[in-house]
């Protein structure tokens, strides 16, 4: 038996995606490429904007296409919010809702009994227990993604996420520990700590983020621990104090923006000013040398005005990040911002996350450029070829694209001086 998985979105949806194919193969499937023929498709779906539910439906179709004869299985964000869409008669033959992905072996030996349509779907907003899954190694043994927590109550007003994902339910430490202990056992040597709202954390449970990332630093094997998006509120001096003693943690933070207008902030019902923002910012540079700060931010919000917009250039000006992940508004049926007056055309927005845009790869540039000359840490990863010549990739504990002498061993930590940067990344001698 052959399956094929495919996945959509974050790297929440990666981690569940690679926690799924293991389970597969535990239970003696093959694991083939998506566009391979296969006896079963798995479609880990996305719903965060329009375009990512179209990119989910069409994913499902597209398995159904492969193979009309297999058994087409849709999970996650998508198939949450919106069952009856991702049923058609080019659809899924089994849907998975978010909290059930583990049980995916039950589900298809299930639908094999009948051949009829099968949904295992639960009230989403009801769950309180942390649905546990598990990795033992990942395909490429240098980085893996470990998912700690999982929902969200935070409501921001263009957010479908807490009515896909549920309320914030955190993993137990033990548990994480236990996988990480394995991941190191099979080579992994970065992990990634992920969620949907990763600052959250414990509050369900009692435990603390930062306990958590002490005892990960004490297991042999693991050389780095990079940190997922984290909100503003939890960064504070006791907080980043606390994490600048932990050695093998990356000095790369990924803290949320959306917007440095404090109306529009308002607006998306986030909770902090752009002041306090960068009052944070300022915390995890007194810590941290040289620290990479990368966020996400919003243009074309409903009601933002040109004015609106310049504040927030400027404000991401005056942070000075490595990186900005730009998204266009898009309304989302169901939430407070679909209904807000004073949409924007697709042309203003598009005009106003251009100009974001060039401003994150000036900031990009200029952020990399402190690193000319100066000797770096790189874990390596793969052999990749430019211009004729082969290179060992890997990235620096900033997640700098960095490009090593192709005798470089892979998956170790190789250090080496920057001797010239080109298109965002670096090579090291």
């Amino acid at each position: 038996m052959k399956a094929a998985l495919l996945n959509l979105g974050c790297k929440v949806n990666a981690y569940e995606t690679e926690s799924m194919e293991q389970l597969l193969v535990e239970a003696g499937y093959e694991i083939v490429d998506f566009d391979e023929k296969a006896d079963v498709y798995v479609v880990n779906t996305c719903t965060v904007t329009g375009t990512a539910d179209a990119k989910s439906r069409q994913m499902i179709h597209r398995a159904r296409k492969n193979n009309d004869e297999a058994i087409v299985v849709a999970c996650g964000c998508f198939v949450q919010l919106d069952k009856d869409a991702a049923k058609d008669p080019k659809g899924a033959d089994i849907l998975i809702g978010n909290n059930h992905k583990s049980e995916i072996i039950k589900r298809i030996e299930e639908f094999k009994g009948n051949r009829d349509e099968y949904c295992a779907m639960t009230d989403i907003d009801t769950e309180k227990d942390y649905e546990e899954m598990y990795l033992s190694s990942t395909r490429e043994h240098t980085r893996a993604f470990v998912k700690i927590q999982d929902g969200c109550n935070r409501f921001c007003s263009y957010c479908l996420i807490p009515y896909a994902r549920g309320r914030a339910r955190s993993r137990l430490s033990k548990n994480v520990i236990e996988e990480v202990g394995r991941l190191a056992q099979s080579g992994t040597k970065e992990i990634v700590l992920t969620g949907i709202h990763v600052s959250s954390f414990g509050e369900d449970t009692g435990e603390k983020l930062i306990t958590l990332i002490q005892e990960l630093e004490k297991i042999e094997g693991i050389e780095r621990i990079r940190l997922s998006s984290l909100e503003p509120g939890i960064i504070t001096e006791e907080f980043v104090s606390e994490l600048s003693k932990v050695k093998k943690l990356c000095p790369h933070f990924h803290l949320s923006l959306q917007s440095g207008c404090d109306k529009t902030l308002a607006a998306m019902n986030r909770h902090y000013t752009a002041d306090e923002y960068k009052k944070k910012c300022d915390i995890i540079r007194s810590y941290f040398d040289h620290p990479a700060l990368t966020t996400d931010i919003i243009v074309g919000f409903p009601g933002e005005t040109e004015e609106d917009a310049q504040i927030t250039y400027d404000f991401a000006k005056e942070i000075g990040f490595y990186e900005i992940h730009v998204f266009k508004f898009s309304p989302r049926k169901g939430t407070k911002a679909a209904s807000m007056k004073d949409m924007l055309t697709n042309a203003v927005k598009s005009e106003r996350s251009s100009r974001l845009i060039a401003l994150g790869e000036e900031m990009k540039e200029e952020f990399i450029s402190y690193y000319l000359d100066k000797e770096v840490a790189v874990l390596s990863e793969e052999m990749v070829s430019i211009d004729g010549r082969d290179y060992m990739q890997g990235y620096t504990k900033e997640y700098i694209k960095a490009y090593l002498p192709a005798d470089s061993k892979a998956n170790s930590i190789c250090e080496g001086f920057v001797r010239k940067m080109e298109k965002g990344a670096v090579f090291v001698e």
